[in-house]
């Protein structure tokens, strides 16, 4: 999916870059009946408390109810569109079932309005179709990956997402991750062949603040132009060095810090993600 530029009749536009969305269908409108209303919490947990600052506002959006158990096994459905989700980066097709139930699923790269997709044991192993990864080829690339049997994709499900098949034995698989990492997934679990859609989302430019604010960005405030009693960055004259690691506004480390402690999953983890920067 190629990007598009825009002419520099402001210095907004001069570096924006965006989609085409030249791979949706064109006057489709959204599939009511698999909406949902979302109510906005701006960056808040259950318990009302701010867990992510800098939250707020945006465009008001409608949940998209996305089929991620892929559980309708045998019975083919043909892709009607290719629609645009707000509410996550990869496209979302629309399924229609040969016995008319329409189910929304996550968009792979190549999928085509027309063609027919199929999950459950019986699939073939090509872009679209969902089966269980004991069923799928070994280097074969695939998204939407469960962690439990049964339970629903939970990784590989942003755009341009690609996960691959590297080993089977016995009971269990070992796939790799986009971030480098080898992990070990139950044969039972499912996955859907193929990369995601939208490869070119990560090479977007926004480039302009009231476009972040239409996202639900609120404005963000460096730590190092703060007054020391505001933040540990503060203070100083002019751009005075960190000393240590970064920090929070309430001292906490941040940015680099290792926050992976689950000793339960850790034996799932054969081989432990690249770092930042390195391929």
């Amino acid at each position: 999916m190629p990007l598009k530029k825009y002419k520099a009749t402001t210095p907004i536009r001069r570096f924006r870059q965006s989609a085409t969305f030249e791979e949706l269908t064109k006057g489709k409108q959204v599939e009511k009946s698999l909406t949902e209303a979302k109510r906005r919490t701006a960056g808040r947990n259950a318990q009302g408390r701010v867990t992510t600052r800098h939250r707020g506002g945006g465009e008001g959006r409608r949940y998209r109810i996305v089929d991620f158990k892929r559980n309708k096994d045998g019975i083919p459905a043909k892709v009607s569109a290719i629609e645009y989700d707000p509410n996550r980066s990869a496209r979302i097709a629309l399924l229609v079932y040969r016995d008319g139930e329409k189910r929304y699923i996550l968009a792979p790269l190549g999928l085509a309005v027309g063609d027919t997709v199929l999950s459950g044991p019986d699939a073939e192993a090509r872009v679209g179709n969902c089966l269980a990864i004991e069923h799928i080829p070994t280097g074969t690339q695939i998204h939407g990956v469960e962690l439990q049997p049964g339970r629903g994709a939970q990784m590989v499900r942003s755009a341009g997402g690609v996960a691959q098949l590297v080993a089977k034995e016995g009971e269990y698989a070992q796939v790799r991750l986009p971030s480098g990492q080898v992990r070990i997934v139950h044969v039972r679990c499912r996955a859907t062949v193929g990369q995601l859609g939208n490869v070119d989302h990560e090479n977007r430019k926004v480039g302009g603040a009231g476009h972040k604010r239409r996202m639900g960005w609120r404005p963000a405030v460096r730590g190092v132009v703060m007054s020391p009693r505001d933040h540990p960055h503060g203070g100083g004259e002019a751009k005075s060095p960190v000393g240590g690691m970064a920090q929070t506004p309430w001292g906490r480390p941040a940015m680099g810090l290792k926050t992976r402690k689950n000793p339960k999953t850790d034996r799932y983890v054969i081989k432990a993600q690249r770092k930042r920067g390195k391929k």
